[in-house]
């Protein structure tokens, strides 16, 4: 028995697809017999041995058949004999044409709803029933749910009119109130990335104030990062060894990457990778984002919680914020030397900085913090799932798990996807729900209903093709952006709150330097952003597990090149997978490891140029010619520059200060992202650095 075709077709409705191939598909040849998911196509018994010679002593005829898995159909055609069905190349085009012409891709949009006519719940049970039914299980459901539901609705007006984003910061270079008395040094919107940020800010004598829409610690996503890469925050004076742990709920032995192999050639399945050191550290977040704000509070800064952002006005001395305090619904206005957007995704400032391109990809994600409920066998608490499928492409997704134990039972589960921004199809985190809770007992076997829903976890988090250091806008003229409004995070995991950490002694010291010598402008501020070249070239690692909008894949495709790559890593010593999942991937590591992926699987090369095209690929080569120049550059410089810019320090930053700032930026160039060896990933240690003085 032979498998000759495998299609994904992009529907629920299983029964739908079924009825269709019994009843109205016409295959032009041979006697339709029915099955329970299909039918067999048999020759007719006057079809003579003239017409079609089979050497076999096998039935003639091909199966058809249809099932369903993650809330998606899936067919697939067997044929019993070696040599082919007569008419069987027509057959198998015919069907696949006329079945994608039937079930075409579609992209469903959450309905318009009036709340003020019903709750949240009333207006989306129609379409999302088990996401309605699950979020009520939550303490705050309908909150959250409120919440998810405005996300997608922002998210998909910027997706859907880049090129008319709404404008929020309004200069006027011109206007310039002489000398006048600001209310802050830094004025942060978005409490999240933006409290870490801002807690070390004003730990080093900054006036700061954070706005934050929420009210203050609500997080709609949970944290996980590595030992090592905490240990950053100790090295800033942030907070200190004790106080860490204290926000440590689990740190796990062990973590699985593994996708699913189960219609991949037997040379392109592979082991599971164990990456022990990746993300294996859950932190309660809503502590440690309380923690923050009780250090920005002691340093002498504020928090406007409940409190929108309207509008930012600039000019030559100051930054004027326009506030909505929402409880009250009036306006405040408040000054400052500069403004940091941490708004994320939906950063309206982003959008309008950015124009037409502000991000290239997405993960939309979703998921849940459960408290119980699985039986004792399903899990073992001291391991964790990094990323794993447990399908093919699924209504033009490859839908990828994440599991992460935390504190006592609980287990922190996500489902994302990596995603192309397009505005006929934006990415829809409702409908990813309605996957998740559909689709959750057959990623882990569980009984929905016995499970202790604790909170959802969900978030857009977006992805910037990046050619070199200076082709996304992250700053202007008193104003700057960190975090996931600056598109920082990593290809492959796309963590952002890992991203920020990893680089956030970077951020603060060249933002200490510059309002030290007040280099507040567009020029200067450009400089401090948390570019890798190393990051940069990977991207094409998550271009290549995105499905364009409106096309088909094979569905297998995706885990095909997953598994190439992952079984090459699996088959390296353990520092090398640590080093590329954490942005430490330095040049020859890369090459070597992109020629073993083309020697393993030739194919590859095409598939990848399927997916990205010829643009992408241009554009990617573009990164590569800037990365392998940053490597030469970290080859000539690495050995002495760092310790000739401390030495030059005391005379060149109070004479040429401009200067001093671009070559700290080199400098964190050149550094940033260094492999770690396997006795640094196994024992963190303190790395000395530029010190950060007080203003």
């Amino acid at each position: 028995m032979k498998e000759v075709l495998y299609l994904e077709v992009p529907i629920p409705d299983t029964v739908a697809v079924r009825q269709w191939l019994q009843v109205d598909f016409q295959p032009g040849i041979g006697i339709k017999s029915l099955t329970p998911d299909g039918f067999c196509l048999k020759l007719p018994t006057d079809y003579t041995a003239s017409e079609q010679t089979i050497s076999e002593k096998l039935p003639t005829e091909i199966s058809i058949f249809v099932w369903s898995v993650q809330r998606t159909t899936y067919l697939k055609v067997f044929r019993w004999a070696d040599q082919p069905f007569p008419q069987e190349k027509e057959i198998l085009l015919r069907l696949k044409t006329e079945i994608r012409q039937r079930f075409p891709h579609q992209y469903p949009q959450p309905p318009a709803i009036d709340l003020s006519q019903q709750s949240i719940f009333e207006a989306l049970a129609t379409d999302y029933p088990l996401t309605v039914k699950y979020f009520q299980k939550m303490p705050n459901g309908e909150y959250d749910l409120t919440r998810a539901y405005w996300w997608e609705q922002r998210w998909r007006e910027g997706v859907r009119h880049p090129q008319e984003p709404r404008q929020v910061v309004f200069f006027n270079p011109k206007s310039q109130v002489p000398n006048p008395k600001l209310d802050y040094d830094l004025i942060y919107i978005g409490g999240a990335l933006g409290a870490v940020h801002a807690a070390v800010m004003a730990k080093l004598g900054y006036k700061v104030l954070l706005v934050e829409r929420l009210p203050f610690g609500k997080m709609n996503r949970e944290w996980n990062i590595s030992r090592d890469e905490l240990q950053s925050l100790v090295n800033l004076g942030l907070v200190t060894s004790t106080e860490l742990e204290t926000i440590i709920v689990r740190e796990y032995k062990d973590g699985f990457n593994k996708f699913f192999d189960g219609n991949n050639p037997p040379k392109l399945r592979s082991p599971i990778l164990h990456t022990p050191t990746v993300l294996n550290i859950a932190l309660d977040s809503e502590k440690w984002l309380q923690m923050c704000g009780q250090k920005l509070r002691a340093a002498g800064g504020d928090i406007w919680d409940e409190t929108e952002f309207i509008r930012a006005d600039i000019d030559n001395s100051q930054v004027v914020i326009t506030v909505k305090h929402l409880p009250t619904q009036g306006d405040k206005q408040v000054t400052g030397r500069l403004l940091v957007d941490a708004m994320g995704t939906a950063s309206p400032i982003a959008w309008q900085l950015n124009g037409g391109r502000a991000f290239d990809s997405v993960c939309p994600t979703v998921g849940a913090v459960v408290d119980g409920g699985f039986e004792p066998q399903v899990w073992d608490s001291q391991y964790g799932d990094v990323l794993y499928s447990h399908g093919d492409i699924s209504r033009g997704r490859q839908l990828i798990w994440e599991l992460f134990p935390g504190a006592g039972e609980e287990l922190t589960i996500y489902l994302f996807h990596y995603h192309e921004v397009h505005p006929d199809n934006p990415g829809s985190l409702l409908e990813m729900y309605e996957d998740f809770f559909t689709i959750l007992p057959e990623y882990r076997r569980c009984d929905m209903d016995k499970l202790v829903w604790k909170k959802p976890t969900f978030g857009y988090i977006p992805g910037h093709f990046s050619v070199s250091s200076s082709d996304r806008q992250v700053a202007v003229d008193r104003l700057i952006a960190i975090g996931d409004a600056a598109s920082l995070q990593s290809p492959l995991v796309f963590t952002g709150f890992g991203s920020l950490v990893r680089n956030l002694e970077r951020l603060t010291t060249l933002l200490d330097t510059a309002l030290q010598h007040d280099l507040l402008s567009f020029r200067h501020l450009n400089q401090i952003r948390a570019y890798q070249s190393n990051v940069s070239v990977t991207w094409l690692f998550s271009k290549g597990m995105m499905v364009p909008t409106g096309k088909f894949l094979p569905p297998q495709r995706i885990n095909s090149m997953l598994n190439t790559f992952f079984g090459l890593l699996a088959s390296e010593p353990p520092e090398v997978a640590d080093n590329f999942i954490k942005d430490r991937c330095d040049w020859f590591t890369f090459n070597r490891l992109a020629l073993k992926a083309a020697r393993k699987n030739p194919a590859l090369l095409l598939w990848i140029w399927e997916l990205a095209g010829p643009r992408d690929l241009f554009r990617w080569l573009g990164s590569y010619f800037n990365f392998s120049s940053n490597a030469l550059v970290k080859i000539l410089l690495s050995s002495w520059f760092p310790s000739f810019l401390t030495r030059i320090q005391p005379w060149l930053e109070p004479r040429n200060p401009a200067l001093w700032l671009q070559l700290l930026a080199l400098r964190y160039v050149i550094t940033t992202g260094k492999p770690r060896s396997l006795n640094q990933i196994s024992t963190v240690k303190t790395e000395a650095v530029i010190p950060i003085r007080n203003s």
